[in-house]
């Protein structure tokens, strides 16, 4: 099968890799150059793009997609330690609040990688140029679909501003601003289902190196998220010694747009004890990076039972986005890479039966996670703005027979068994509400939120503080 892929993230190059592997043909369009830098700090470096703003924001490969990546892409695997991605036992993600910190059977499941997207996206550039079956080709635009009419359309290749390719397949791997409903609508197709929830964040990060490994508050491959009373802050460990720190409060609350100056981004992190101990070992290497416009999105191509358009696949960002402080999005992807090289295995090519398969996945591999991070952020976004703002209280969580993410994570650092239930969510290796309503999971959870409440477990800002970091106290 000839199949064009297009674009060349992260998502595009996971599906070309594997098609070719499979015995597929495969040409990689993107408009933008694809060779890779030649070091991993040089592609840092030029990592900023602005139709791709979040490459330069914190990422982490989940256990999901770790796993994938040694089950599927063993050779990129070992690619990424060689070029200083880090691996991330679940042992280093251990509070020292946690009563039990010894590792127990599965917990090898719970890994995580810690990298720059810089990096990933630098070996997955270099492993695709070196595939055979694999064509790429930058400085290309996309600009329409080829079709044959019908009910629904069959889509036989791409229109380019260097010419026509025909194809068997179309993979649309061009992101979040993807142009597929305008694609669909010229050549007659209906459009895609879209559902969407609020993600309201805004996001400022900025990325150091470590100065010394001597005295470290931590180990340099940990992962410290925490949503505060005001605002969200997190800090990643990524490969070859850097590390990024993350600010993301409400995309509306404009007290926090100075956070942009570097003077002000550091005086906030410094009020945060948790995270100001590591600006002592840390240089920062980057200015600070801002991200907005951010939404929780879903599309399918099947609407009402039957496809809009067959010959035509989305993957990645293209068919669902998510909140990336839980960084969800490189595992969706990787795991809509697998779903279609399979079902193409499973002798799923007639067009219209790969688009039914491919939906059916979706409903296993990608919508539950669409819909948890929509009901995370609903719950979150009702919490802040109660407390910045006032109004009417959030509703209150339901101690029933249910935890909620925040319930969880709020537990985890003081329970072995729920903090390994947390990073099974976390992980993304099964459905977030086959945690949520396990038996044992809840009553432990609610055990420890009697007994020591449900804020997060770290000594924050007071608002007077904020204000004052923020040069206006």
């Amino acid at each position: 099968m000839r199949v064009v892929v297009v674009g060349g993230s992260a998502a595009g190059l996971f599906t070309s890799l594997l098609l070719a592997r499979a015995g597929h043909e495969v040409v990689v369009l993107d408009r933008d150059p694809l060779d890779p830098a030649p070091d991993v700090e040089t592609a840092a470096e030029s990592g900023f793009r602005a139709a791709a703003p979040q490459i330069v924001q914190p990422h982490v490969v989940l256990s999901l997609c770790r796993q994938l990546l040694l089950d599927r892409l063993p050779d990129v695997y070992r690619d990424l330690i060689a070029a200083g991605v880090a691996e991330a036992p679940l042992s280093s993600q251990m509070p020292e609040s946690l009563p039990d910190r010894s590792t127990w059977p599965g917990d090898e499941l719970l890994a995580l990688l810690m990298t720059r997207r810089s990096t990933l996206d630098w070996v997955l550039r270099r492993a695709a140029l070196a595939q055979s079956g694999v064509r790429v080709h930058g400085g290309v635009h996309m600009t329409g679909l080829l079709a044959k009419p019908g009910r629904p359309p069959h889509v036989t290749g791409v229109r380019t501003d260097d010419g026509d390719l025909s194809a068997d397949l179309v993979v649309d791997a061009t992101g979040r601003r993807s142009k597929i409903d305008q694609w669909l609508t010229a050549i007659g197709a209906r459009p895609t289902a879209t559902s969407a929830a609020e993600c309201g964040l805004a996001y400022y990060s900025r990325h150091y190196r470590l100065r010394t490994k001597a005295g470290l508050p931590g180990l340099p491959t940990t992962r410290i998220v925490f949503g505060l009373d005001e605002f969200t802050v997190g800090i990643w460990g990524e490969d070859n010694d850097t590390m990024v720190i993350l600010i993301a409060p409400l995309a509306e609350d404009q007290r926090m747009r100075s956070v942009r100056d570097a003077d002000v981004f550091t005086a906030v992190v410094n009020t945060v004890p948790v995270y100001s101990g590591w600006l002592d070992v840390l240089e920062p290497i980057t200015p600070i990076f801002a991200m907005g416009g951010l939404h929780n999105t879903l599309r399918r191509l099947v609407v009402d039972g039957s496809p809009v358009v067959v010959g035509l696949h989305p993957i990645g960002d293209t068919v669902c986005t998510t909140n990336p402080t839980l960084g969800r999005g490189l595992s969706l992807a990787l795991h809509q890479a697998v779903d279609l090289v399979d079902a193409l295995s499973d002798g799923y090519e007639e067009p219209g039966e790969l688009t039914i398969a491919l939906n059916d996945d979706m409903d296993n591999h990608v919508a539950p996670f669409y819909a948890d991070q929509a009901v995370i952020d609903a719950t979150r976004l009702a919490q802040v703005r109660y407390t910045i703002s006032g109004g009417a209280p959030p509703p209150t969580e339901d101690a029933g027979d249910r935890v909620t993410y925040a319930q969880l994570r709020n537990a985890a650092p003081f329970d072995p068994t729920v903090f390994r239930a947390f990073w099974k969510v976390m992980g993304m290796v099964c459905p977030p509400d086959s945690v949520y309503t396990d038996p044992t999971i809840v009553e432990r959870t609610h055990d420890v939120i009697r007994s020591r409440g449900s804020g997060p477990p770290i000594t924050q800002p007071t608002r007077e503080q904020l204000l004052t970091a923020l040069g206006g106290g």
